[in-house]
């Protein structure tokens, strides 16, 4: 008889602790999912350096990233891009010498159909103007919001010789939410370089 009830008493037991464990379990209603974690990102100081190369124009680049020519089949000689190695991203510009009113026209309206096909995944697509009239400077810069390929372009031109367009690209699927750090980190850059901008 006393082994008997030893097996019902350690019988309840394991009924008690397992009960015990289920309404401690099932009681909290109140389960969110943590969000999506991200690397965190070391950033470079900010230093610059001056292009100097044998196309019709100069800027302030940062040290930290590299200038290599364009080497596309359609690239032309003053196709560059500044490319930031530790980001996996690119500044690609493509250089046009304007001799006619009517390809200036044409290029402008070029960028902004270039802008404009984002607008399938764009969430908003705003325009900046640029001018330093000292420097015969002016443009137009389009920030694109949205997991777009790329998020920031622009040009910049003399409205008579000289045109020349930007835009930067990640290769890296886009989502605004994981690029957005080194996306404003690479914004100040390109702030840098069209402030700097000179033509020869």
């Amino acid at each position: 008889m006393g082994n008997l009830e030893q097996r019902l008493s350690f019988t309840t037991l394991i009924l008690l602790v397992c009960l015990t464990v289920s309404c401690n379990s099932c009681g909290n209603k109140d389960y969110s999912p943590k969000p999506r974690g991200y690397y965190r990102i070391t950033f470079p100081a900010k230093s610059y350096q001056e292009y100097q190369g044998s196309c019709p124009y100069t800027f302030q680049y940062p040290v930290y990233s590299q200038i290599t020519r364009d080497s596309s089949r359609d690239a032309q000689p003053c196709w560059l891009n500044i490319n930031f190695p530790d980001f996996n991203g690119k500044i690609h510009l493509s250089y046009h010498s304007v001799d006619s009113r009517k390809i200036f026209n044409e290029l402008v309206e070029d960028s902004r159909t270039f802008v404009f096909k984002h607008t399938v995944k764009a969430t908003a697509i705003d325009e900046a103007r640029i001018a330093y009239p000292d420097k015969k400077v002016y443009g137009i810069y389009y920030t694109i919001e949205g997991n777009t390929a790329s998020a920031i372009q622009f040009f910049l031109t003399d409205s008579t010789r000289h045109y020349l367009r930007g835009a930067l690209y990640f290769n890296e699927v886009p989502r605004v939410d994981s690029i957005k750090p080194v996306l404003d980190f690479v914004k100040k850059d390109i702030d840098v370089m069209i402030r700097s901008f000179k033509w020869k």
